[in-house]
């Protein structure tokens, strides 16, 4: 059974924040009694070098925070069994990967074992199936700020060294990626549409303008930047007019692959018996522009850039959706991508 059971009840408890130990005291005889970690949420900013990992534990949420050598990071990957961080760096233009981290204390500085060439221009987000990491970068290739474009760096990696294989360059704006199989689902930058190139990493294996094979719009969404997937549901963010820090949202759309499926190319998915989507006042969301699902717990993780100068949020029991308040609401300048590990 897995562990995130115990995510609904620990979100009931009002996330308590306890110390940043992975051992609480027992208060008898000085033993320690283990306060195990289920999950973790790690989050990234745009304006300072922290990564902070929300880690739930059976007696709330222990936060660690942890020293990167970059300025800003957004695009974040979680490697469990290697136990390395995997991260974008908007201001070294690299891939930096960081290792030890479960035994890195808090405040500490990661351990950067591993870069990049200094290729990238503005990474958005980051994907990863096996050794290949795809990430999306929203510069403007093509130097016309009229015409929209994006694209993708395809790397891959042994232990010492990433490779860049090759770009794929799309004929619009770029933001969140998500693999689904496959297959590269990505959000349209400045609309509210999606797209998929199939069998992304086999098919596109050199330098190449690429057509997808299908983009939709979905219908509610003004301006959408973060995609993800769990069983089946997909989570897709609408930051609104990026100028507006309270008119964001986000829709979750159940069985999304076979009701883009139906959708013919060009079409719209309608909000009507496809979608939830929550917003409002309440919702403290402005510009959600990363987000992350948990599908047994039903519990989704906001990066909000904008509210108060960037939060991370947590919602759980969507139901209908509408202008809900979210279970957690945690400060956090600057707030870019995040990745949610169920341990």
């Amino acid at each position: 059974m897995k562990k995130m059971k115990y995510l609904i009840p620990i979100m009931a408890l009002a996330l308590t924040v306890i110390s940043c130990s992975n051992d609480d005291d027992g208060g008898g005889g000085g033993e320690e009694t283990p306060n195990p970690i289920l999950a973790t949420v790690f989050t990234t900013s745009n304006t300072n070098s922290s990564i902070v990992a929300y880690n739930f534990t059976p007696n709330g949420i222990l936060l660690n925070s942890f020293v990167t050598g970059s300025s800003d990071n957004e695009g974040i990957y979680y490697d469990e069994e290697e136990d390395e961080l995997i991260v974008n760096s908007r201001s070294q233009s690299v891939i930096n990967s960081y290792s030890n981290i479960e035994n890195t204390e808090d405040g500490g500085n990661l351990n950067l074992f591993l870069s990049s060439d200094s290729v990238l221009e503005s990474p958005r987000d980051i994907a990863v199936k096996d050794n290949v990491y795809i990430v999306s970068d929203n510069a403007d290739v093509d130097g016309n700020p009229d015409t929209p474009d994006g694209r993708f760096f395809i790397f891959t990696r042994d232990n010492s060294v990433y490779t860049l294989r090759n770009t794929v360059t799309v004929n619009y704006a770029v933001w969140g990626i998500e693999l689904i199989g496959n297959d590269l689902y990505t959000v349209v930058d400045k609309t509210a549409d999606v797209a998929v190139l199939k069998n992304f990493i086999s098919t596109y294996t050199t330098d190449v303008t690429a057509t997808p094979d299908k983009r939709i719009t979905i219908e509610g969404i003004t301006r959408t930047h973060g995609i993800t997937e769990d069983g089946g549901f997909v989570i897709l963010t609408d930051i609104g007019d990026a100028a507006n820090e309270s008119d964001g949202g986000f829709h979750f759309i159940s069985g999304f692959v076979a009701k883009f499926d139906a959708i013919p190319n060009g079409g719209t998915l309608t909000v009507t018996g496809n979608q939830v989507r929550v917003s409002g006042a309440l919702t403290e969301l402005g510009n959600p522009v990363s987000v992350e699902y948990d599908s047994p717990s039903q519990t989704v993780f906001i990066a909000e850039r904008a509210n108060d100068g960037g939060k991370i949020l947590f919602f759980n029991e969507i139901g209908a959706g509408g202008n809900l308040v979210p279970t957690l609401s945690s400060p956090f300048a600057g707030a870019s991508s995040l990745f949610y590990i169920d341990r």
